[in-house]
C-alpha cells in the first residue's frame, strides 16, 4: 500500500499521508465473515497506523470481538429488525435503532468503507458511513444488483479469483494493496483450550489420537448430506489406525449427531453444547473435519485443520474450505444425495495420509 488519505474533494484518488480510518461491511454469515478474515490481515500487513472497524451482525460478533486486527466491532442485528417490524410500534424501534447507528458510523468519519457483502442492507451501512471512498463489486458480482448505488469505486473480481476469498481480497485492488499470502487468524481464548481438552480426556482421547470431526449441520435443507451418508463415512474411518470419531453440532442439529453414533458399530463422541471458541478449540485439536457447507467447515480450514468440505447445489470451487490441506467434493448431480459416501471416504482417507506423510 502507498499510504494516503482519502481526498474528500474527489471519492475516487487516494493521496495524502496518511489513510487513517477504514470499515469493512461483512454481515454474515459466519461461513461468510470467516473467508472476509484475511481482508482485515492483509490490510493490518499492508501499513501500521490503521484504524480498522468491522460492522457484522449480532450473531457473528462473537468471532471478531476482541479480535486482534480489529480496533472496533460494531454490532448490529438485521435479524432481529426485520422480526420487529411486524409488531405494533415495532417499525418505531427499528427506525430509532437504526438512527443510533446511523449515527454513531458516521461520527467515526470513515476514510474508506469496504463493502464485502453486496446486499442492500451492507449497502445501506456502507452508505451511512459517509466514507468519501466506498468500495463494491460491480452490479454483475453483487448478490443484489442495486447494491452498486451506494458505492463509488467497483470492482470487477480478475478471472483467476475463483474462491470467495480471492473475490474479497481482489477489493484492495482500490487500495493499492497487494494480497500477499492469504493469512487467516482466528484466535482461541486458553480458557476454551482447556475446558474441551479436559472433556476429551474424560472421554479418553490421547494426544496421539486421530480425532475426526463430522459435522452434519447445515444452514439449509438442501446444502445437508444425509445423516445415513455421514454415518457410513463415520464407520469407515472409525478403522482408521487411531482414529476416534467426535460428532459435532449446533442449535437443533443434536438429533442428527446422535442418529450417526446411535448406529455405528464404533464408538463415537459426541460433542457437548459448545459457544465458538469452544467449537474452534474442537476443530483445532483435530486432525480432520468432515462437513456440508457450513461455518464450522470454515472455521476448521481458518485454523489450519485439514477440512472436507461436500457440496451440492453451491460450487466448491468458490466456497470450499480454503487451503494447502483442504478439499471440497462436489455432488455430480447437485444434490447432496447424490454424493456417494465412497467418494467422500476417499477424499478423506486422502487427508489423513497426507496429513501423516513425512
Amino acid at each position: 500500500m502507498t499510504g494516503a488519505a482519502v481526498s474528500r474533494g474527489d471519492p475516487g484518488r487516494i493521496s495524502g499521508p496518511a489513510l487513517l480510518k477504514i470499515a469493512i461491511v461483512k454481515l454474515s454469515s459466519l461461513g461468510d465473515v470467516i473467508h472476509a478474515l484475511p481482508v482485515a490481515r492483509a490490510l493490518r500487513r499492508a501499513r501500521s497506523g490503521l484504524h480498522l472497524t468491522w460492522i457484522v451482525e449480532a450473531r457473528e460478533y462473537a468471532l471478531l470481538n476482541g479480535h486482534p486486527d480489529l480496533d472496533v466491532v460494531v454490532p448490529v442485528d438485521t435479524r432481529l429488525w426485520r422480526r420487529l417490524i411486524w409488531r405494533p410500534a415495532g417499525a418505531r424501534q427499528v427506525l430509532g435503532k437504526v438512527r443510533r447507528l446511523k449515527h454513531r458510523v458516521r461520527a467515526a468519519r470513515f476514510d474508506v468503507a469496504i463493502d464485502l457483502q453486496g446486499l442492500m442492507k451492507s449497502g445501506l451501512l456502507t452508505a451511512y458511513t459517509g466514507a468519501p471512498l466506498r468500495i463494491g463489486f460491480t452490479a454483475d458480482r453483487c448478490r443484489e444488483r442495486l447494491n452498486c448505488l451506494f458505492t463509488n469505486r467497483r470492482v470487477r473480481p480478475p478471472a483467476s479469483a475463483v474462491h470467495v476469498v480471492d473475490q474479497y481480497l481482489s477489493l484492495l485492488e482500490p487500495l493499492g494493496i497487494a494480497p500477499g499470502p492469504v493469512e487467516f487468524h482466528v484466535p482461541i481464548p486458553a480458557a476454551a483450550d482447556r475446558r474441551m481438552e479436559d472433556f476429551l480426556g474424560e472421554q479418553g482421547v490421547k494426544s496421539h489420537d486421530c480425532l475426526v470431526a463430522i459435522n452434519p449441520g447445515a444452514g439449509r435443507a438442501d446444502k445437508q448430506w444425509p445423516v445415513e451418508h455421514f454415518r457410513a463415512l463415520a464407520e469407515r474411518l472409525a478403522q482408521e489406525p487411531g482414529a476416534r470419531i467426535l460428532l459435532l453440532w449446533g442449535p437443533d442439529e443434536v438429533h442428527m449427531a446422535r442418529q450417526i453414533r446411535d448406529g455405528l458399530q464404533a464408538r463415537a463422541i459426541l460433542a457437548p453444547p459448545t459457544d465458538l471458541h469452544e467449537l474452534g478449540a474442537l476443530l483445532r485439536r483435530s486432525s480432520l473435519m468432515v462437513a456440508n457447507d457450513t461455518g464450522p467447515l470454515h472455521l476448521a480450514a481458518a485454523l489450519g485443520t485439514p477440512s472436507l468440505g461436500l457440496f451440492g447445489p453451491t460450487r466448491a470451487e468458490r466456497n470450499g474450505p480454503y487451503g494447502a490441506h483442504c478439499r471440497g467434493v462436489q455432488s455430480p448431480d447437485g444434490t447432496m444425495a447424490g454424493l456417494r459416501p465412497e467418494i467422500a471416504v476417499e477424499a478423506a482417507q486422502a487427508l489423513l495420509a497426507a496429513r501423516s506423510a513425512p
